[in-house]
């Protein structure tokens, strides 16, 4: 399935108009910033200028993404620099507060912008996609407050058509699960700590190597919560003495099955979804 040929002529465009600069790419290494950055460096390779791989050393997301964001890099030929945070000490998160994602975005981007000014850059280019738009991302406000640009969104790509293109493009990301930062595994109002959200990332890893794709943790105090595709529940539930086993061990004392599936968010039900602007 080819990429609507409209989002996919905009989106170029829209880079295309940042190739006569020096240029910034928030990079997660996940496939929305691979995306961007494969574009940006074709451009740059035209037109001369640097592009820069931004990614945050956090301790919010998995640790495999930082080993795959240097991998991506080196496939695309990027200039890869590292930041590192610490968001829960730093952008008063620590309680998990309903705008957790405005303040994480606010200071990890404050922080890049200061990058930016040491490097004599003055745009900064990121991964939200026109889906985004759609659920609850109290993170967009930051962006915009900070006046980081946003092209998947501009060009109005959805997730899928995000993935089609890096399809079309060879990068090895196309297929990459999505990894939100960890903290969207705890109820809003929970204490959060790095310990917490390390036991979640072993128990993903965990699921994950018994071959789940999209699968998520959720911990509600001593309940852990699985969501992963309703296709996986027969395989989910064959391994479900050992899963029960491994997950226990790590300290949950309850180990249920979300009937509703994998979904994005899921903590978020109570918050009103947003309006487009």
């Amino acid at each position: 399935m080819q990429t609507c040929s409209r989002k996919k002529e905009l989106l170029l465009q829209i880079m295309k108009d940042f190739s006569d600069k020096d240029l910034i790419v928030a990079f997660s290494g996940g496939v929305d910033s691979s995306l961007l950055l494969k574009i940006a460096c074709d451009f740059a390779k035209e037109k001369g200028g640097a592009v820069y791989a931004v990614t945050m050393q956090t301790k919010l997301h998995p640790a495999g993404d930082m080993a795959d964001a240097r991998k991506i890099c080196s496939e695309i030929g990027a200039r890869h620099l590292v930041i590192t945070v610490d968001e829960l000490q730093e952008a008063g998160i620590l309680n998990n507060p309903a705008n957790r994602c405005y303040l994480c975005k606010k200071h990890l981007f404050m922080k890049m912008l200061e990058r930016a000014e040491s490097l004599g850059v003055s745009t900064i280019i990121e991964g939200t996609n026109e889906d985004d738009l759609h659920v609850y991302r109290p993170g967009i406000r930051a962006l915009k407050e900070l006046c980081i640009i946003s092209p998947l969104a501009e060009a109005g790509m959805t997730k899928q058509d995000v993935r089609n293109l890096a399809e079309e493009y060879g990068l090895s990301a196309a297929s990459k699960p999505s990894t939100p930062c960890l903290a969207t595994r705890f109820p809003y109002g929970t204490a959060l700590s790095y310990e917490a959200m390390a036991l979640v990332e072993k128990g993903e890893a965990y699921l994950k190597n018994l071959g789940f794709y999209n699968v998520r943790l959720r911990i509600h105090d001593r309940i852990a919560r699985i969501e992963t595709d309703k296709a996986a529940f027969p395989a989910l539930l064959q391994h479900s003495e050992e899963i029960t086993a491994y997950l226990k061990s790590l300290g949950y004392d309850y180990i249920t099955l979300d009937l509703e599936g994998f979904r994005s968010g899921s903590m978020d039900i109570a918050i009103p979804v947003p309006k487009p602007d």
